[in-house]
C-alpha cells in the first residue's frame, strides 16, 4: 500500500497541505491522487470510529458465522452480495474454516437481531447454518483503543 493510503487509513481528516509536507509532494499532486483513488474505488468511503459506550445509544452488534452451499455459478459471491443488501448488515467477509461467511450485524436489540437471523438470513436458499455471537464491549476498534489512558503504560515483558 502506498504511503498516502497508509496515512489516510490512520487519519482521513489529514489536510492535503499536511499530506503534501509529509510526503514531499505538492498539494495539487495529493489532491489528484486522492481523487483518482476515489474514482477508481480504491477509497470506498470515510468513517469516524465512534465509541458508542460514550453515547446514549442502545444498539447491539452481533457477529454471525454463516455456512452456505456455494452456487453453481458465482460460488459464494451471489449469496454474499444478497446478504450484503440487508440494512442490518454492516460487514460481510468470506473466510476459511468451519464457516464460509462472517457477518457483522447491528440492530436495536437482541430480539431484532434474532428476527433477522431467523426470518431473513436463515430463509435464504443456500444458507445451511449460522452461529451468532453478541459483542459485549469493544476494547479496540479499527486499530483504535476505546478506553483512553492518561499515562503511558508499558507492557510487561517476561523472560
Amino acid at each position: 500500500m502506498d504511503e498516502l493510503l497508509n496515512i489516510l487509513k490512520t487519519n482521513a481528516l489529514e489536510t492535503p497541505e499536511n499530506l503534501a509536507k509529509m510526503l514531499n509532494q505538492t498539494e495539487e499532486e495529493i489532491k489528484a491522487k486522492i481523487a483518482e483513488y476515489e474514482k477508481n474505488g480504491v477509497i470506498r468511503g470515510y468513517q469516524a470510529v465512534i465509541n458508542e459506550d460514550q453515547l446514549d445509544t442502545h444498539y447491539v452488534t452481533a457477529v454471525i458465522e454463516v455456512k452456505i452451499t456455494p452456487q453453481r455459478e458465482g460460488g459464494f459471491d451471489h449469496i454474499a452480495k444478497r446478504i450484503s443488501k440487508f440494512s442490518e448488515v454492516q460487514s460481510v467477509y468470506l473466510m476459511s474454516g468451519a464457516f464460509d461467511l462472517l457477518l457483522f450485524v447491528t440492530d436495536k436489540d437482541l430480539k431484532n437481531v434474532a428476527s433477522f437471523v431467523s426470518e431473513k438470513l436463515a430463509t435464504i436458499n443456500g444458507v445451511i447454518s449460522t452461529a451468532t455471537h453478541f459483542m459485549l464491549k469493544p476494547y479496540k476498534n479499527h486499530g483504535i483503543l476505546m478506553e483512553s489512558h492518561d499515562e503511558y503504560e508499558r507492557l510487561k515483558v517476561s523472560p
